[in-house]
């Protein structure tokens, strides 16, 4: 854990504010890579992650953008609300599971709301290294989108394409033209909110882009249907302990209620923290993390919300 001071807060749009953090002593903070994110620790025991959207390069601070959300669980509203400048707070160090593909020859980066952060950072790192890229943010209108100016006084203001709902035809989001033609070389870069990310997502895929050159992240995770949950077994293969999973209760609170521990963050699918190795049996998988073809491998899934097909999955716990 990182002990940081809010140095600033600043608000960035219309319900979004910027947290500028660093060291109370200012000594330099963990290196990171464009995509990475921190986990927030807030006092009334919530975790949550923010994507890193300043400059990699950066050693002094770490810079996250947060929305208020009215659907917050509450984690966006302890931000806005409970933290103010001036405050510590603790996070973790940096983790990058949305990193920068440095083989490609080109990128196109799709941005929906405040999941710019990221992929500001990696514009921002691709314009530092010369790479070739173009940048297109969404969002609903000018005052709602976070960062416009620092974008448009970039020296890549040229390559980012700004998308309003609420402006004309013209301008909108034409995801199929500009997925139209899978290029080798290219990688595609996506992270919003759900809906905006399944378009682009969906877009690619109908055109036969490769699963390795589209890469995503989530920030939140669709609320999921649990009326036809059973219940299932786990097994430990280091112990070989067996626990019952009733179907309203995750692997992690199962484990957790027996003392055993394995880290989690998000409890959602999300992040990716609490992966675990599958020895046996079929896991019926929940995630937002693992790509089709790792779902596919059945050789791993996420505890904090995944279950079971088969009536006992081993654990390489």
């Amino acid at each position: 854990m990182i002990e940081v001071v809010v140095v600033p807060k600043k608000t960035a749009a219309e319900d979004i504010c910027v947290f500028e953090l660093a060291r109370p002593d200012g000594a330099a903070l963990p290196p990171f890579s464009a995509g990475a994110h921190i986990d927030v620790h807030l006092s009334n025991g919530i975790i949550r992650q923010y994507s890193l959207c300043n400059h990699p390069d950066e050693s002094h601070r770490y810079e996250i953008g947060v929305l208020k959300d009215p659907a917050s669980r509450g984690g966006s509203l302890a931000m806005h609300q409970q933290i103010s400048e001036g405050d510590r707070i603790q996070i973790s160090e940096p983790r990058n599971h949305f990193p920068l593909a440095h083989e490609a020859r080109r990128s196109l980066l799709f941005a929906g709301g405040i999941g710019v952060t990221p992929i500001l950072c990696m514009a921002e790192r691709l314009a530092h290294a010369g790479a070739e890229f173009e940048m297109h943010y969404c969002t609903r209108s000018p005052v709602r989108t976070a960062f416009i100016e620092r974008i448009q006084a970039s020296a890549f203001a040229n390559q980012v394409q700004f998308h309003f709902d609420d402006g004309d035809a013209a301008q909108k989001l034409d995801a199929a033209r500009l997925l139209a033609t899978p290029t080798p070389g290219t990688h595609v870069y996506v992270c919003g909110p759900g809906g905006f990310m399944e378009h682009v997502l969906n877009t690619a895929q109908a055109q036969n882009w490769p699963a390795e050159q589209v890469h995503r992240e989530y920030f939140a995770a669709a609320p999921v249907d649990h009326s036809s949950d059973g219940s299932f077994e786990i097994k430990l293969s280091s112990t070989g302990q067996v626990f019952e999973i009733p179907a309203d209760k995750t692997v992690i609170e199962v484990l957790e209620e027996h003392d055993i521990e394995i880290p989690f963050s998000c409890e959602s699918g999300v992040c990716g923290t609490c992966l675990t190795r599958i020895i046996e049996g079929e896991p019926d998988h929940r995630d937002y993390f693992l790509t089709e073809s790792e779902r596919a491998m059945n050789d791993q899934f996420t505890p904090c919300c995944s279950r079971a097909k088969t009536p006992r999955l081993v654990l390489d716990i």
